[in-house]
């Protein structure tokens, strides 16, 4: 068609117009024009499909979400490295006191279990949150930012530690029409007691957190800045690696700068070490097997003349395949001989593992994926690839049929992006509801199915 100049002005006018009420109006049952492929995160409300419990949580989370924040926010504040998890261990306790569940407190040191009995018969399930902090010094300034110096909840476990309270409280409203008992674990020192110490989901177990009763299933979920606010992730087995941690000692000769031959440079036995020790990535584990091997320190020499006669590496290993896992001591010891010998030196390799693979339980997962999906809209429930980072939520998983998720507390549009174990993490804090909705549809779910 051919259109005059004032006429084809009102025709693009009355086609925006058009395009606006439909980019308004699309979200009953389509995507606006202008949004991406991706949907518009369920953060309050409930998508298409939802059931009338769906909805009843959403309202319930909705009325105790400022006091879902005002918790996240005290327990950012008063963050408590691990082991020393001593008032958040106390703030746990009292409200899940105050809520009427069985608390038992001092597990694993600072840990506290809260059971939570249904008034009808049936299965019991484990949520596990964890709260302890890292020793990071938070630079942003927050009206809650960590009053303990060096200090920092940088990896979402405040986020955690309220997404497990905001279920305890919700599903307590409800125990008259919950089938079976909810067993709530709040662990400390996930990020590895100190050295010298025992501590984390080890000793939980050690000390009978997986008795009395004895859990069928346990569930839990981490923050993950790279997944949107209102967007959740999953994976149907290996989720999260291995996690190992090594010191190297090279042992050297010293002697004057000026005169290296008289000794053994422990720095260039140590440099010759690092490089060899990656070509057990690069040469010798299959090139599909997912592995890394990382040094995070290095520490030697005294003076800029002296020839040092001792270095310490630090680093760790980190894979998704327990046959892999297995290799790796034998094959750094292999190399750290032969590397040290051909220099005139010596070694000595202290390697801890720490945590095993984090594998979640492939029918469980299949089994929970359409609560999942029902609670936060198809497409914001996301397939993930396993990632290289490392959780002790693995020794539960190694114990019970386990679904470890991804709990999205990113937003690009006003810039929280900071990545986990940073000062510039900043998760979302909607974040909250989504994950008190989410856990708690999937334990009731899982219940019901159960019974």
């Amino acid at each position: 068609m051919i259109f005059q100049r004032g006429e084809r002005f009102r025709a693009q006018t009355m086609i925006l117009g058009i395009l606006f009420l439909y980019a308004a109006f699309a979200g009953f049952g389509g995507r606006s024009v202008f949004m991406s492929a991706k949907p518009a995160p369920v953060i309050f409300g409930t998508p298409p499909g939802a059931t009338a419990r769906d909805t009843k949580f959403d309202a319930e989370t909705q009325a105790m979400f400022s006091q879902l924040v005002e918790t996240r926010r005290d327990l950012h504040a008063n963050p408590e490295l691990s082991n020393r998890e001593e008032r958040t261990s106390k703030v746990v306790a009292d409200r899940l006191r105050a809520l009427g569940l069985e608390v038992k407190t001092n597990v694993a040191r600072h840990g506290v279990v809260g059971i939570l009995r249904g008034k009808l018969p049936g299965k019991v399930i484990a949520v596990r949150a964890d709260m302890d902090a890292l020793p990071i010094e938070e630079r942003r300034d927050l009206p809650f930012k960590s009053k303990n110096k060096g200090v920092m909840h940088a990896c979402g476990h405040d986020i955690h530690t309220t997404v497990g309270l905001g279920v305890a409280e919700l599903l307590s409203k409800h125990k008259d029409e919950l089938r079976g008992t909810v067993k709530f674990i709040f662990q400390p020192a996930e990020e590895g007691p100190p050295r010298g110490e025992e501590g984390g989901a080890p000793l939980m177990l050690k000390e009978g957190v997986f008795d009395d009763p004895a859990p069928d299933v346990i569930f839990g979920l981490h923050c993950m800045p790279f997944l949107e606010v209102g967007q959740v992730g999953y994976c149907e087995s290996a989720a999260m690696a291995s996690a190992d941690r090594f010191l190297i000692t090279i042992q050297g000769k010293g002697s004057h700068g000026a005169a290296p031959h008289q000794g053994v440079d422990a720095i260039v036995v140590a440099a010759t070490a690092i490089e060899q020790l990656q070509t057990i990535r690069s040469r010798r584990i299959d090139t599909q097997e997912p592995l890394v091997i990382s040094i995070g320190s290095v520490r030697g020499g005294s003076r800029f003349n002296i020839i040092a006669d001792e270095v310490q590496m630090e680093g760790t290993v980190r894979t998704l395949s327990e046959e892999v896992h297995d290799r790796i001591e034998p094959m750094m010891n292999q190399v750290l001989k032969g590397v040290t010998e051909s220099f005139g030196a010596s070694y000595k390799l202290d390697y801890q593992r720490f945590v095993p693979v984090t594998t979640n339980n492939t029918p469980l997962v299949k089994a929970m994926l359409p609560t999942m999906q029902r609670i936060n809209g198809a497409g914001n429930v996301q397939q993930f690839r396993a990632q290289m980072v490392s959780e002790d939520f693995a020794y539960f998983a190694n114990r019970a049929p386990a679904i470890f998720y991804f709990l999205g507390v990113g937003n690009k549009a006003e810039g929280k992006t900071g990545l986990l174990h940073t000062a510039e993490f900043d998760p979302d804090e909607r974040a909250i509801a989504v994950g008190v909705k989410t856990m708690s549809g999937m334990v009731a779910d899982w219940l019901d199915a159960a019974k």
